[in-house]
This record gives structure tokens, C-alpha cells and sequence, in this order.
């Protein structure tokens, strides 16, 4: 075979003519990229209107803001907070940590905001770039509904229904409660604390108040059950095993 023979057989072949089928289709894609690219803002108030709505409805990062859940949590870390874990029926478990509004039973005093300030942080903490409000707190169920909590035992552990406690989270060196308490759970509420005891201002800070320090469970927002940020903190935040040795309490049907 001769030269010409093989660059005639390796050149490439012509495009093929497209159709008007191909033409119609690559005019159409090429239309809508340009529209796109005319309305980059509102792609992008879609975008945010979406994450929003996620969060006000499924699952909402959180900034933890003090050092009252150390060293479960830290402070900045970013936890998912899941808002369906108690929406279809359940009810926080003993162990969990949950988000929760204290308004009338942490705080009983009006929260003033600019309503221009107050729109922006909202949007921010629901992204979990800003601090959550001031009425927004982070702690563990020790106690549910009808639980009879009392503090302290002989060996200083906090009692569930008789059951005493074995809190492995702990903030290492601090003591169950240096404030003794016993209270009756009323149903429909819970009794939360923090895992560093000597730095959380918790149900037992509160027991004066209506409600004894207790907190509706309507006014849990969700619960945490993922720190998401920083990375090298990557983790699921899990219900402790030693609440399972809780008996129920009395007169309940388990």
C-alpha cells in the first residue's frame, strides 16, 4: 500500500451532518445554559430557600456555644440536629441530647433583638454559622416523664427510679451534682444537665422555678445526633447503654 493510501485511511472521517433532530436538541441546551447564567441570584435564593426549609423542617446544624456539654461537645463544634426524632410518635429517651427552646423554664424574661438582626442570625444559626439564640440550649435526659430523680446516693451518683447512674461522659473530675435534689418528673417534661456539671447551668438551676427546672418535651427542638464539624471530630453522638438498666417508673405500663 502506498503512502497516500495509508494518510488517506488514517485521516479522521468528516463530522457527520446533524440532523434537524441533533441541531434542535444542542440549540435547546445551549439555550437553557444562557439562561442560567443570566439569573446566577436566583439560583442562588433557590438554593438558600431550600437549606432553610431543610433545616426549619428535618435536620438543622447547630453551633454548640459553651462548655457545658464538654467533652461529649465542644465548643464550635457543629452538631446535626435531628428535628424528626420525635415528630411521628416518640419521645426523647433517657440519655439523649437535645436541643430544646427554655423559654418559660430556663428563661422567664423577654428576649430583646432588632427584627433586622434577629432575621440574620436566625438565618445564620440555622446554617450553623451563627450562635444559636439565647434561649436555645443543649443538654442530656436524665430523667422522662414520671421518673423519680434524686442526687446523691451514698457513692454520689444520681438515682433513677432507684437505679443509680453510671455516667461514663462526665467532664473528667467533676461529681454527678454538687446540689442535692429529688424530684418527680412531671409527664410531659424532663430533667436535663450537662455533661460538664461544674460549668452547666441545667435543671438543677431551676428548681425554684415553675416547673421545678423541668422542660416540656413540646419545647425540644431535636436531637443531636451528629457532629458534623470540625472534621477531625467526625462522629455519631451515642445514647448511653447504662440508661437501659433504668426500671420504669412508677406507674407507668414501661
Amino acid at each position: 500500500m502506498d503512502t497516500d493510501a495509508q494518510l488517506t485511511e488514517r485521516d479522521p472521517s468528516p463530522t457527520p451532518d446533524q440532523g434537524s433532530e441533533q441541531g434542535s436538541r444542542s440549540a435547546r441546551l445551549l439555550a437553557r445554559t444562557a439562561g442560567l447564567r443570566h439569573y446566577p441570584a436566583t439560583l442562588l435564593v433557590l438554593c438558600l430557600a431550600f437549606v432553610l426549609l431543610l433545616s426549619a423542617f428535618v435536620a438543622q446544624p447547630f453551633l454548640i456555644p459553651s462548655t457545658s456539654m464538654q467533652n461529649t461537645l465542644q465548643v464550635g463544634d457543629r452538631v446535626l440536629v435531628n428535628k424528626l426524632a420525635y415528630r411521628f410518635g416518640s419521645e426523647p429517651a433517657r440519655g439523649d441530647v437535645v436541643v430544646f427552646d427554655g423559654t418559660g423554664s430556663f428563661v422567664h424574661r423577654e428576649q430583646e433583638e432588632n427584627p433586622v438582626t434577629g432575621l440574620l442570625r436566625g438565618a445564620g444559626a440555622a446554617l450553623g454559622l451563627a450562635r444559636p439564640a439565647e434561649t436555645d440550649y443543649v443538654k442530656r435526659v436524665i430523667g422522662i416523664g414520671g421518673d423519680h430523680v434524686t442526687c446523691c446516693d451514698e457513692r454520689g451518683r444520681i438515682e433513677v427510679n432507684g437505679e443509680p447512674v453510671t455516667e461514663a461522659y462526665l467532664h473528667p473530675g467533676d461529681t454527678p451534682s454538687s446540689v442535692d435534689f429529688d424530684i418527680v418528673v412531671p409527664r410531659g417534661g424532663l430533667w436535663v444537665m450537662g455533661d460538664h456539671r461544674a460549668r452547666s447551668s441545667d435543671s438543677r438551676d431551676h428548681l425554684g422555678d415553675p416547673g421545678g427546672g423541668t422542660v416540656p418535651v413540646d419545647k425540644v427542638i431535636g436531637r443531636a445526633d451528629l457532629i458534623t464539624w470540625p472534621a477531625s471530630r467526625w462522629r455519631t453522638v451515642e445514647r448511653p447503654r447504662s440508661f437501659d438498666r433504668i426500671p420504669p417508673a412508677a406507674g407507668s405500663h414501661g
